[in-house]
């Protein structure tokens, strides 16, 4: 049986921000890869028109994906645009049954702005209604019945919206893959000038790399890492179900209590 792992962030680079370092080490591990961002991209510019935006950010997230060897999917709207809403939940959630993952990464419930927590409702539901029958999918796709755990990753920079700290439940040490991470996000260059010039982030790749450290201290025991709270099990999987612990081993730490 194909155990296969799904990513869900807001917008292309999301994933590689947060969740690269883990996607390739379950990779390695023998997970199939997919990944998608709910949003294209559309507002990510100073320069270009909507639709060179929306064509550099798609050609930019589908050699992002080629990089670590992942299944593509498309973005279902547009920036901005991603709200909790039976539409975009029907589309997600038939591309969730198709996908039928064993582990759903996505992006923290609490973060700076709200793409970023619609985009992670919107995953965790529609994991939630991949074995409902009677809920319907655009375009239809039957309900799929395997386990799947979900696991939310770390805010932008490591805090909720009001500066609170968010420590994670679990650390994946990704210091042997950070070079690979560093290399997959790079492919989004178009958001290296956008957030140098919107929002005063004077080295993309830096910045990843100083929260990936961020989170290692956070751990106590890895120079780099990326964080992990796992959602409640009801309605997705057993009580004490972990396969990301069980794929990645001593590569993953559980926080003190």
């Amino acid at each position: 049986m194909v155990k296969r792992v799904f990513a869900v962030s807001a917008h292309p680079d999301d994933i590689e921000f947060f969740m690269a370092g883990t996607m390739i080490l379950l990779g390695r591990a023998g997970y199939e890869l997919h990944l998608m961002t709910i949003a294209n991209g559309s507002c990510g510019t100073l320069h270009h028109s909507r639709e060179e935006i929306i064509r550099i950010r798609r050609e930019e997230s589908r050699a992002a994906a080629a990089f670590i060897g992942a299944i593509h999917h498309e973005s279902l709207v547009e920036d901005m645009s991603i709200f909790f809403e039976p539409a975009t939940l029907a589309r997600l959630t038939a591309v969730m049954r198709e996908v039928a993952p064993e582990i759903l990464l996505t992006l923290s419930p609490v973060d700076y702005m709200e793409d970023h927590q619609n985009a992670a409702r919107l995953a965790a539901t529609a994991a939630f209604a991949r074995g409902m029958p009677n809920f319907p999918t655009t375009p239809p796709v039957p309900p799929t019945e395997q386990e799947v755990t979900v696991y939310h990753g770390q805010p932008h920079g490591n805090c909720d919206p009001m500066g609170q700290p968010i420590v994670p439940g679990l650390f994946v040490d990704i210091t042997g893959v950070l070079a690979q991470k560093r290399a997959m996000l790079a492919h989004h260059q178009s958001q290296k000038v956008w957030l140098d010039e919107s929002q005063g982030m004077d080295s993309y790749l830096d910045m990843m790399e100083d929260l990936s450290g961020e989170v290692g201290a956070m751990s106590g025991r890895f120079a780099y890492a990326e964080g992990w709270r796992r959602r409640l099990h009801f309605g997705y999987c057993g009580a004490d179900a972990d396969p990301l612990t069980a794929a990645l081993g001593d590569l993953v730490s559980k926080a003190s209590r």
